[in-house]
């Protein structure tokens, strides 16, 4: 796999992005920062309180059990404290029980508080991500990138909330046990504190390491997860082609590439992860054996081994055992802390790669106002090119940045209720012109214009509700026939429902379905044919009743009987309204005002049925080819090529 073929479209603009989970906290923490503070505090209440029981039990050793000290607390002063022994010791009970009763109380008001932040946060990601991927051009999706989007959408957005719900809050419990189960040590026998905590700096240099080392490795593995994400999503949406074409073994061998590569950047991670884990687990052991056996000497042998000076109790040494072992197991949740870190800031680094990535066809900053649409469509002097802009970068003014030229000085004009129909071969750029007066691309020289408006200088919006369009790869939603017409327009009534699939000759075989306009369609519209897709497609820009109409080859899925009856709702339909149409069949606009000719991006004739009939060109041919006079056609086509 090359370079070129491992890079993603959000690589270079995550590479730009800067301490990304600190910029997570800045963007999305305000206004969930009451939820934040709340769960901090919980967190560091039901820590503290799960201290008390080992103190307070080394306290009732000494003074109750054994006899041999002062019935004493930190913090609390000695008037509030029993004197005798029974006292104590029911006291002791008393406060061990009232602890653990706190924990659990602040352990759980943790929780809720901390999954409402994680949980907020992640939502408003998703939801953010989502908006700015529809913002998106129309040139980042041509590079079909649906899974990689996915992956931010959902593998990603999870990482961030297992980080900010888990890790930390992890962080925070940790730096509170340490910190106060060494408050604790310290202030019983700081000589054996020491001792206990050696293996602290240890850990922390450990983890450095093991955090420079295994980021680029976090990276690779988000990388691979939205590669493979792709994958699945185009062999599942090519399901039928896969199948027609017995190529479901090639299929699963694209599919295990995906997946053997996500295997291996996993497996990178991990082969760090099993040396970090156990090594940390190794370095708390430790600092638990060698608390053990230093304070099993004093105590065996009644005197401060090696340099270490003073005594020992028995009750300070029990604490010391079971705040140890407490210890240890904060001290080796770092490992899991620090793989959240890392996975939650690669897969912000891409969260945020992908909201830099930057919209070029977006409304003006003040934009015109369209006002009541005549319908009156201009094109002066139009060439476009395909900007490689779809999640790398494009160079401004660079001519490198862009790919073959599809347009060429492309001028015409459409008055308010004429027909403007475009012919030729496939790959002329016929669709390609069409989708500029939406504005799903830009030009790249040239002025589309509607009534005299530049279409950069009025909002999308207002743009795109005069335009209708019906294409030829029609989609449909997973919903029922109705939603789907009423799509764009849902306040759309029963009644204007129906009267759109009329006009577009879809009510008939409707009314013959079980649920009639009720019935779910399936994903993209499976349930039903490619004629009935596109007459209901019609029927969605019937009920819109736009000034402009696009005609993408709308009735390239139907039969010759219905294409004629969906060409006289069509006709009736464009009767007051400019209507620029693609068509295969040239039948379907032989009636149209203007008839352009493209070839190679360029108009090579343009004129009426008629007039480009007399001037026996390639519309001739092409007339002739469809009418059946092939002969004449083929003849034509060579004495042509002879000529050149």
């Amino acid at each position: 796999m090359s370079a070129r073929d491992d890079e993603t479209p959000f690589d270079a603009y995550r590479e730009d992005v800067e301490r990304p989970l600190s910029k997570l906290f800045r963007e999305y923490a305000p206004g969930r920062l009451g939820w934040f503070s709340a769960g901090m505090v919980a967190n560091f209440l039901a820590r503290m309180a799960s201290l008390v029981p080992p103190l307070l039990l080394g306290v009732a050793i000494d003074a109750v059990f054994v006899g041999d000290g002062a019935f004493e607390l930190p913090l609390v002063p000695d008037a509030w404290l029993p004197t005798g022994e029974m006292a104590q010791f029911r006291f002791t009970v008393v406060v061990i029980v009232g602890s653990f009763l706190v924990v659990a109380l602040f352990t759980w008001i943790y929780g809720v508080t901390a999954n409402l932040f994680a949980h907020g946060v992640m939502h408003a990601v998703r939801v953010d991500c989502f908006e700015k991927m529809q913002r998106l051009d129309m040139a980042f999706f041509d590079e079909k990138q649906t899974g990689e989007v996915m992956a931010v959408l959902n593998n990603d957005t999870q990482n961030l909330e297992m980080f900010l719900d888990n890790a930390v809050m992890n962080s925070a419990r940790l730096l509170v046990m340490v910190g106060g189960i060494a408050a604790v040590l310290f202030y019983l026998n700081w000589q054996l504190a020491v001792v206990t905590l050696f293996a602290v700096p240890a850990m922390v240099l450990f983890t450095i390491w093991f955090m420079r080392v295994v980021e680029p490795r976090y990276v690779r593995q988000r990388s691979a997860v939205g590669r493979l994400n792709t994958r699945l999503e185009n062999a599942i949406s090519g399901v039928g082609l896969t199948k027609a074409t017995s190529s479901e073994g090639h299929e699963t061998e694209r599919v295990r590439d995906s997946s053997r590569n996500l295997f291996d950047r996993t497996m990178d991670v991990l082969k760090l992860s099993y040396l970090y884990r156990p090594g940390m687990e190794l370095l708390a052991g430790l600092a638990f054996a060698t608390t053990f056996l230093v304070g099993g000497l004093w105590l065996a042998t009644d005197t401060a081994p090696g340099p270490l000076t003073g005594s020992l109790s028995v009750g300070d040494f029990v604490v010391f055992l079971f705040l140890t072992q407490r210890i240890v197991d904060p001290l080796a949740e770092v490992s899991n802390i620090v793989d959240q870190y890392e996975n939650a800031k690669a897969s912000s680094e891409r969260v945020f790669g992908l909201m830099n990535i930057p919209v070029h066809v977006d409304d003006p900053a003040d934009p015109a106002d369209l006002g009541p649409v005549e319908g009156r469509v201009t094109y002066e002097n139009v060439s476009f090119s395909y900007a490689d802009t779809a999640g790398r970068r494009a160079v401004e003014g660079d001519e490198t940045a862009f790919e073959e030229t599809v347009i060429e000085a492309v001028s015409f004009e459409a008055n308010p209720g004429e027909t403007v129909a475009f012919v030729g071969p496939t790959g002329a750029g016929k669709s390609t012109i069409l989708k500029l007066l939406l504005r799903l691309y830009d030009t790249h020289e040239g002025t589309v214009r509607i009534d005299g408006h530049d279409v950069r200088d009025v909002s999308l919006a207002d743009l795109r509700s005069a335009v209708g369009y019906v294409s030829q790869d029609t989609f449909l939603f997973d919903g029922t026939i109705a939603d789907n017409i009423r799509y764009g327009h849902f306040d759309a009534d029963d009644a204007a429902v129906r009267d759109a699939a009329e006009a577009a000759q879809a009510h008939e075989f409707i009314g013959e379905l079980s649920d009639g306009y009720d019935t779910r369609v399936g994903e993209r519209g499976v349930k039903l044919s490619g004629g009935q897709r596109q007459r209901i497609a019609l029927a969605r820009a019937v009920l819109a009743d736009p000034e402009i109409l696009i005609l993408d080859e709308a009735t390239s899925a139907v039969d010759t009987k219905t294409e004629l009856q969906i060409q006289h709702s069509i006709d009736r339909l464009t009767e007051d309204r400019t209507t620029l149409a693609i068509a295969h069949r040239l039948s379907t606009v032989k009636d149209a005002d203007t008839i352009l000719v493209l070839e190679a991006g360029e108009i090579v004739e343009r004129g009426t049925h008629e007039e480009l009939l007399a001037a026996d060109g390639r519309y001739a041919t092409l007339w002739a080819a469809q009418a059946g006079d092939r002969e004449t056609a083929v003849e034509t086509l060579v004495d042509r090529e002879d000529s050149q």
